[in-house]
C-alpha cells in the first residue's frame, strides 16, 4: 500500500519511532493495542519480565508517540496512537516505489532476453546421464558383525 498524501516528519522523530519498533516486545504491545485499549497488566502478562522492566518498554513507546496512557482509578490503560506509524510508512513507501521500479525493470529485461533467445523446451523427465550405460547404485557393505559382551 502506497500512501499518496504527504506527511511531514523529522529525522529525529523517525529515529525514535524506528528505535521503538526495533524491539519485539514493543512490536507485540503495538499489535495487542491494535485490537483496542488495554490495561498495562493485561499487556504485561504475556511477556516474561518484571512489571518494572515492562514499564520501560511502555515508556519508550510513549516517548515515540506510539501509545498514550490514561488512568481510570487504579488502572492504567494504554491506547495505540498510529500517526507516527503512518509517518514511518510514508517514509518507507519511497523505497517501496524504488524497488518496485527496479523489479519491473528487471522483469522487462528478462522478458526481452527470453524473446531474443528462446531457450530449448524443458523436458519433464529427469536429466539423463551422459554415459550410454545405466548407472546402478551399489549397496553399502556393512562392517563385520561384532558380538556385544553383556555384563
Amino acid at each position: 500500500m502506497i500512501l499518496n498524501h504527504m506527511v511531514h516528519y523529522s529525522d529525529a522523530a523517525l529515529d525514535v519511532v524506528f528505535a521503538a519498533l526495533a524491539d519485539p516486545t514493543r512490536r507485540a504491545v503495538l499489535t495487542a493495542l491494535s485490537e483496542g485499549s488495554q490495561p498495562v497488566t493485561g499487556l504485561a502478562n504475556p511477556h516474561p519480565m518484571s512489571l518494572t522492566g515492562f514499564m520501560k518498554h511502555l515508556r519508550v513507546l510513549e516517548d515515540a508517540g506510539l501509545i498514550e496512557r490514561s488512568k481510570d482509578g487504579r488502572v492504567v490503560h494504554c491506547t495505540l496512537s498510529a500517526e507516527p506509524l503512518q509517518e514511518a510508512a510514508v517514509w518507507l513507501s519511497r523505497y517501496q516505489q524504488f524497488w518496485t521500479k527496479r523489479l519491473d525493470s528487471l522483469a522487462r529485461y528478462l522478458y526481452e532476453q527470453e524473446e531474443l533467445s528462446p531457450s530449448t523446451p524443458h523436458s519433464s523427465s529427469a536429466p539423463r546421464s551422459p554415459s550410454p550405460t545405466a548407472t546402478t547404485r551399489r549397496r553399502k557393505k556393512s562392517g563385520p558383525t561384532r558380538r556385544i559382551r553383556q555384563r
